[in-house]
């Protein structure tokens, strides 16, 4: 295990692997905030370090591994400036963004200011802000506080995720017996409230001039609004599409191969 130390009590876990062929690049796996290094390192990084390339998978400042001070707000800002500072400390090969979610925001707010990086995968990143999406995080805040991550996953992955994938994996939710609320100190709990509400989606996608690849779940039935993607993808410089049928928002757990292999296709083609 790897750390990036900001001081006795803040620290970032971290993975990191060169490329092992001299043309590889470096895949840089940036979390959705429920989420850990285990979303990549499950079968995507394998896959692309088998084919030559590196990969770097941190954790967040409140995820696993990743300690914080007592009383840190865990916001969006800290997050990217976090990730700029690793990038710096880890100096990743020919680095490629890849971003889940949130985590493609904070990709892509870490290389407008300043991170180096040679291509960008947006992972069901593209929406705008507004009143959905507000209501959205305070609803999924609240549900943590009345019965923690499983009253979440209980009430929002029959929206998230395909059905392919909720039909094979239904019988880990809904368990019998009561639900236990999130303690509000965690990581976890304060990533939800603090990060997830001070980020700001307006992106300038038109500042994204490097080569982006958006995908997208098209069983997403929360977060997934066609005509909002299409007008942001629009507004990329070097914008390539590839939609999901059978996907919904968490394309790592649901698709990890044909997510493994479309991004090893992008990064040929850089």
């Amino acid at each position: 295990m790897s750390t990036f130390n900001f001081g006795p009590q803040d620290q970032l876990y971290y993975k990191h692997f060169e490329p092992k062929d001299p043309r590889g690049y470096t895949c840089v796996f940036f979390n959705a905030l429920t989420g850990d290094t285990t979303s990549w390192e499950a079968v995507i990084g394998p896959m692309l370090r088998e084919k030559g390339h590196g990969t770097l998978a941190f954790n967040f400042r409140g995820q696993t591994d990743s300690s914080f001070s007592p009383g840190l707000e865990l916001n969006a800002n800290m997050i990217i400036e976090d990730a700029i500072g690793l990038l710096a400390e880890v100096k990743p090969v020919r680095p490629v963004f890849v971003g889940l979610s949130i985590g493609g925001l904070f990709a892509a707010r870490a290389w407008l200011k300043g991170a180096r990086a040679v291509g960008l995968v947006l992972i069901n990143t593209l929406r705008r802000d507004g009143p959905r999406i507000r209501w959205l995080g305070d609803a999924l805040v609240r549900a943590v506080e009345v019965g923690g991550l499983d009253l979440f996953k209980d009430l929002f992955m029959p929206l998230l995720a395909s059905e392919e994938w909720q039909s094979a994996n239904r019988t880990n939710f809904l368990k019998p017996g009561g639900y236990t609320p999130l303690d509000p100190m965690s990581g976890s709990y304060k990533l939800l409230a603090e990060a997830g509400r001070t980020a700001d989606w307006n992106l300038p996608y038109e500042r994204l001039d490097l080569p982006t690849l958006v995908i997208t779940g098209l069983q997403d039935h929360i977060f997934f609004d066609r005509d909002v993607v299409e007008n942001l993808f629009s507004q990329l410089p070097q914008g390539k599409r590839l939609d999901l049928k059978d996907a919904g928002h968490l394309i790592t757990a649901e698709k990890p191969e044909e997510l493994g292999k479309a991004i090893l296709d992008f990064v040929a083609g850089l």
